[in-house]
């Protein structure tokens, strides 16, 4: 019986590893979509041509918060992610790339609009947290 038990324990551990949750940094619905919104908020700081659909934008956060929950992750899991300085540098560091590879220059604001222009203009998921003044 001994050997049972020792059997069924490494069969639900296994089971268990095998259905673990990917770190959130792992699930591009969420890190992609939060990469996104930090671009939106910087471009929208650097560029007085630009400003925030501050609804939208609580309304597309939250709905990403609900998903997460959706996915079978905690709330204390998901403000681990978002509050991670670890997870932060790593995408400031990805947004900077993102916007050198778009035409950004630090300190021309006039970058930052072209791109924010750009982004409204193609609808994408970062210009449809943006609108033009």
């Amino acid at each position: 019986m001994n050997k049972l038990v020792q059997i069924t324990a490494i069969v639900c551990v296994m089971a268990g590893a095998a259905v673990a949750k990917p770190n959130l940094r792992d699930v591009d619905a969420i890190d992609d979509a939060l990469l996104a919104v930090g671009l939106a908020d910087e471009i929208r700081k650097t560029c007085s041509e630009i400003s925030p659909r501050y609804l939208k934008a609580l309304r597309f956060v939250n709905g990403l918060r609900d998903k997460a929950r959706d996915m079978g992750y905690s709330d204390a899991e998901i403000d681990a992610y978002r509050k991670s300085p670890t997870e932060k540098a790593r995408l400031r560091k990805e947004g900077k790339a993102y916007l050198a590879a778009n035409g950004v220059v630090p300190d021309q604001p006039e970058t930052y609009c072209a791109l924010g222009r750009a982004e409204i203009e193609k609808s994408s998921l970062i210009g449809s947290l943006l609108r033009v003044n």
